[in-house]
């Protein structure tokens, strides 16, 4: 079968268009990290965990490190850790034992005592949450608010403290912590959904308020993470859930701290790690904050055909429910 010139030219063009999406891509990836040496970082839900692992990672930058969270134990011995891993002599870690989720005010005092001590926050990590998981009418409403209180309300509590200060200084770097529940409904998942998807909108309304005076936001979707938090999760996941969210296999959480500093400092918006999550943040990125050419370039091209995957993830999520409710019938 011949090949017209038509045809040629159709895949020679196709060619140095990949070629270019590929470079551009490239290019924007390696745009130039932030520098945290000397700088004041501070990580809530920093005493275990994801938060933990973050704690080191901007230490071992050179950070100045306050970790934030209830437990005085699991505090104190996070502050060996980064003790341990001191670069310079000059490095200050402090810890505070704080419920960021409660009172705004009792949040607020702390915060400017922190700065008072330590100096101004440049970065501030929330990575304080929690997961309670259920069919919806069977989480109750306690555990519902209890939900909403520490996942949304401590990181707005949180970010509200250091934006003013941030825009007024022209820079300043805010990580959300969501997750992946928080690009789509997840059974079992109500009411953390819930709380994730208002982070999600947290994080795009503060990007769009903040970018132009110089502070950068990034909402991190990790997915199951092995980690004290998951372990307790894992208790209250029915059946089905489990077996939906361990599809994608359960990440270290070193490896996503790792990258969600990396993300943070390169001023990225989304921080994901995996394919699930890649393909999950590409689907829904539809009005997400602007990625740099060579990315929105490149979700544009791909995210017509990953809908039909996504599809294909949904009805297999379709397939797991219905085949779980029948054992359900028949053990009955």
């Amino acid at each position: 079968m011949s090949v017209t010139s038509l045809e040629i030219y159709f895949f020679l063009f196709i060619a140095i268009l990949v070629h270019i999406l590929v470079y551009l891509f490239v290019k924007n990836l390696k745009s130039k990290e932030k520098s945290l040496y000397g700088k004041h970082v501070v990580v809530t839900g920093g005493s275990s965990g994801i938060g933990l692992n973050i704690a080191t990672e901007c230490a071992k930058r050179g950070a100045n490190v306050t970790i934030i969270a209830r437990n005085e134990n699991t505090l104190n011995a996070a502050i060996s850790l980064l003790e341990i891993i001191r670069r310079v002599p000059e490095q200050k870690f402090q810890k505070v034992s704080l419920d960021i989720s409660k009172d705004y005010k009792t949040v607020e005092k702390v915060f400017e005592k922190l700065e008072s001590d330590v100096g101004p926050i440049y970065m501030l990590v929330n990575c304080a949450g929690m997961a309670i998981c259920g069919v919806f009418e069977e989480v109750s409403v306690e555990d519902a608010h209890k939900l909403m209180d520490v996942n949304y309300f401590g990181t707005y509590n949180c970010t509200r403290c250091v934006l003013p200060k941030m825009k007024a200084a022209k820079e300043g770097v805010i990580v959300i912590t969501a997750s992946q529940a928080a690009l789509m409904g997840i059974y079992g998942y109500g009411c953390y959904a819930a709380a994730k998807f208002a982070l999600r909108g947290l994080a795009e309304t503060i990007a769009m308020e903040s970018k132009h005076l110089g502070v950068t936001v990034t909402l991190a979707m990790p997915a199951d993470t092995n980690t004290p938090g998951f372990e307790n999760e894992e208790k209250s996941k029915p059946k089905e859930t489990k077996i939906i969210s361990g599809s994608g296999g359960l990440a270290k959480p070193e490896d996503v701290a790792s990258q969600i500093v990396k993300d943070a400092l390169n001023g990225s918006f989304f921080s994901i790690l995996g394919t699930e999550s890649w393909i999950l943040s590409l689907l829904c990125c539809g009005m997400a904050p602007w990625g740099g050419i060579g990315l929105n370039i490149f979700q544009a091209i791909v995210m017509g055909p990953l809908r039909l995957i996504g599809c294909a993830i949904q009805y297999n999520f379709s397939r797991i429910i219905r085949q779980c409710a029948l054992e359900s019938e028949k053990q009955k």
